[in-house]
């Protein structure tokens, strides 16, 4: 289904989990499942280091399980709102996950194997805790922007809808959006000192 048929159809499941149909939150996973699957995996890959230790599939599993709880909680008033608060829960997941492991990947897995290993010795290997510290420190950051920058992060970077989807979705001009993502990187790159790892 293609993914503005897929926005639209999750609308009127919002609208029966708002009405207390005790059956929504199901149906609202079920239709999300593939789309939050496969934005797991991409974030999974803008995480270096994490993905060496972790399958897209149990931090997945514990993603939903965030999401499942939060049904249980709170009303959606869009598939804005419910997007959104996927992209926090996946990136708080892997967030918690790169800190966790990051002492792992200081000292090496246990047992270290003392041969060469051609991931840990290309010169911008991603499981330097330089760059591990520099990605955490990007997705923190995205995390503390304004609400409306933080908005245009969770569609197009994290959720991964393109600049038309993203502007239709929020109800915007085309190039408003287009003027908005722009500023909220540069918000973003003058809060990283002009570094920004994407």
């Amino acid at each position: 289904m293609p993914p503005d048929e897929s926005l639209s159809a999750l609308a009127p499941l919002l609208t029966r989990h708002r009405g207390g149909d005790a059956q929504a939150a199901n149906a609202i996973l079920a239709h999300c499942h593939e789309r939050f699957k496969r934005l797991t995996r991409q974030m999974l890959r803008k995480f270096p280091g994490v993905h060496m230790w972790e399958e897209t599939s149990d931090v997945f599993h514990n993603v939903v399980l965030r999401l499942t709880s939060a049904l249980r909680e709170i009303k959606f008033d869009t598939p804005t709102d419910f997007l959104r608060l996927a992209a926090w829960h996946i990136r708080r997941e892997l967030i918690d996950l790169s800190r966790h492991r990051r002492p792992a990947l200081v000292s090496g897995p246990a047992g270290g194997d003392s041969g060469p290993d051609p991931i840990r010795d290309e010169p911008d290997s991603t499981d330097d805790p330089y760059n591990l510290a520099v990605w955490e420190e990007l997705h923190t950051r995205i995390a503390a922007l304004s609400d409306d920058d933080r908005r245009l992060f969770d569609l197009v970077y994290y959720q991964g809808l393109t600049q038309p989807e993203a502007a239709e979705l929020l109800g915007m001009p085309l190039r408003t959006l287009k003027h908005a993502w722009q500023a909220a990187r540069a918000r973003l790159m003058l809060a990283l000192g002009n570094e920004v790892p994407f």
